[in-house]
């Protein structure tokens, strides 16, 4: 029979280590909670056969961690965190809700870390702890949000809370990426057309003004030039893209040029005030979620700090959080910053006055994702004009610069 060593919390909080001799992990834990204890790490010290099935699992997860796109999904844990509150309202135990829903995952990187978080749980660590050592697919605002709702006994009212607000978070990203796809596509077929054009259909009429000895117009000179330069020196426009992504991520690399990149993004004309409203409204339903799920709320500033994804934003929440510290309120920090509309400062400065802050946070996020919503449409019905008209100027020219020569011939033979 192996022999197992404990560490736990016996009913003084003090922590204990003792030596168990039992049939399995669980009847080991089995006896030690039977004396009062809670245990919290459980290994196998004689009989090497749990440990060699352990090694060979570990073995198994990281050949499938090596694999290229072996990645967890925000879709995935949203979903497992829906399923999970559903379970948790019927009232099923955490581990084995954890192990269901285990099951009914792909063999992959996000099983494994299920079947570890179970482990973890069973072994006597928190749910929280547990989730916050896998931190690229738990992150610390997914820890934090469960670690306040087993502190408040209220796990299944906080698991709910979670899967909305990452649906509702989910659901605004696709919108934005999928208004981007469209232009994107275009533009590239479009630009794949136009290469073609000018090296393989422009030369052919290149030769023939050549043939008529004439003096070309300035517009058919600069078409042709520009047709040469792509055919002979084409490795350098290939290259432009690969050097505006290295200037874009050395930019990256500094704090300067960072701050200028989330600036940039906030004042783009058109996609600006989508990624402004898209931001505010991230930051008012985290913080409100935060704070209604009982996270004290200098805590929950550095989460949503952490979370916003825009440096511009995050100084002005790393201002609230300094205001805060030292007494005063919330309100006036946002206002300084300059990103928050006056409304928005306005109607958190009565939830603060009302002691209602949280549900004001949920409501003004809601406002901002209608904002959003209308906002997208909108770039959208503009890009599809834009791109026409831009496509006929640059066709337009193309034409007109090859039947000038053209017209100018057909004039003289007159």
């Amino acid at each position: 029979m192996p022999l197992f060593a404990i560490e736990a919390i016996d009913t003084n909080g003090q922590r204990v280590r003792k030596e168990v001799d039992a049939k399995s992990k669980d009847d080991a834990i089995k006896q030690a909670r039977a004396e009062g204890l809670r245990p919290h790490k459980v290994m196998v010290k004689k009989g090497g056969a749990d440990r060699k099935a352990a090694k060979a699992k570990g073995a198994k997860g990281k050949k499938k961690g090596l694999a290229l796109f072996d990645r967890v999904t925000p879709a995935q844990v949203t979903t497992f965190t829906t399923q999970l509150a559903t379970l948790q309202d019927a009232g099923l135990p955490i581990v084995r809700s954890i192990k269901i829903l285990q099951e009914q995952q792909k063999p992959g990187k996000f099983q494994d870390q299920l079947g570890q978080v179970a482990d973890e749980v069973e072994g006597g660590s928190t749910f929280s702890e547990a989730l916050a050592k896998h931190p690229k697919t738990f992150d610390q605002l997914y820890t934090s949000m469960v670690r306040a709702g087993e502190a408040g006994g209220v796990l299944d009212v906080i698991l709910n809370r979670l899967a909305g607000f990452m649906e509702k978070s989910q659901k605004l990203k696709k919108k934005i990426k999928g208004a981007m796809i469209y232009p994107i596509a275009v533009v590239l077929v479009a630009v794949a057309i136009l290469s073609v054009i000018m090296v393989f259909v422009v030369p052919s009429f290149e030769a023939m003004f050549a043939d008529l000895g004439k003096n070309l117009p300035a517009m058919t000179a600069l078409l042709l030039d520009f047709s040469n330069s792509l055919k002979t020196h084409w490795y350098v426009y290939l290259g432009i893209p690969f050097l505006g992504f290295v200037v874009w991520r050395a930019m990256l690399m500094s704090e300067k040029g960072k701050d200028l990149v989330d600036q940039g993004k906030l004042s783009f004309p058109g996609f600006g005030i989508i990624v402004k409203k898209a931001s505010v409204s991230r930051f008012c339903r985290t913080l409100g979620t935060l704070i209604s799920s009982g996270v004290p709320i200098l805590e929950a500033l550095m989460i949503v700090k952490d979370a916003i994804g825009n440096r511009v934003i995050q100084n002005a929440i790393e201002q609230v959080h300094g205001s805060i510290r030292e007494g005063e309120t919330i309100a006036e920090p946002l206002r300084l910053s300059g990103v928050f509309d006056e409304l928005v400062v306005n109607m958190i400065d009565v939830g603060e006055e009302t002691g209602e802050l949280d549900k004001m946070l949920v409501k003004i996020s809601d406002n901002y994702e209608n904002d959003v919503d209308v906002a997208v449409e909108g770039l959208s019905s503009l890009i599809e004009p834009v791109l026409i008209i831009g496509m006929g100027l640059v066709v337009g020219f193309i034409v007109i610069a090859l039947f000038l020569p053209l017209i100018s011939i057909i004039q003289n033979i007159q």
